[in-house]
């Protein structure tokens, strides 16, 4: 009986381990993809001026018009509020690899979401937020260089690549990341 005790305190650490890989993976892929949601509701014509405000010797001011919806302002403005879009995430758990992910339970456009073996309350919604909040406020230099540029597969190049938040995900064939 006590060898057996043991050998489920020896597993609880791995256990523990994992959701909370699981849970910081799914949060940094839902925190991508709610930015480049924003990032793609935002007129592709609405620019913003950058550079600096002082005058030239000759008269000229150095401003250049970029894109708003890539600029560092606009990044930085989305990546204050972004968390709070987790209240519309649901925990789903594989039950082959016993893995966890997070889905979302609202969809943008009010049609209707498939949400059968998903499980939303108030303790997923406030782990996968406060998650959000530190990976936001820890990876905002790499959030915004990313982002401020189009990239191709910025959730796996920041989330997996970057920062090892989902380094289990890089041995999962790529049609099911």
């Amino acid at each position: 009986l006590l060898g057996l005790a043991l050998a489920l305190a020896s597993l609880l650490p791995a256990a523990g381990a994992r959701r909370s890989q699981d849970l910081h993976c799914g949060a940094c892929r839902a925190l991508v993809d709610e930015l480049e949601w924003e990032i793609a509701q935002v007129d592709p014509r609405k620019t913003i001026q950058m550079g600096s405000f002082r005058i030239n010797p000759d008269g000229s001011q150095s401003v250049v018009e970029v894109p708003y919806a890539r600029s560092e302002a606009h990044l930085t403005e989305l990546l204050e509020r972004v968390c709070e879009k987790m209240k519309e995430y649901g925990e789903k758990l594989d039950p082959a690899t016993q893995r966890k992910s997070y889905v979302r339970v609202m969809s943008h456009d009010g049609t209707k979401m498939d949400l059968s073996g998903v499980k939303f309350d108030g303790d997923i919604i406030n782990s996968l937020k406060f998650a959000c909040e530190s990976i936001a406020e820890e990876y905002e230099d790499e959030l915004i260089e990313f982002l401020s540029h189009e990239a191709d597969n910025v959730k796996d190049r920041l989330c997996s690549k970057r920062t090892d938040l989902c380094d289990h995900a890089l041995h999962i064939p790529h049609d099911e990341l």
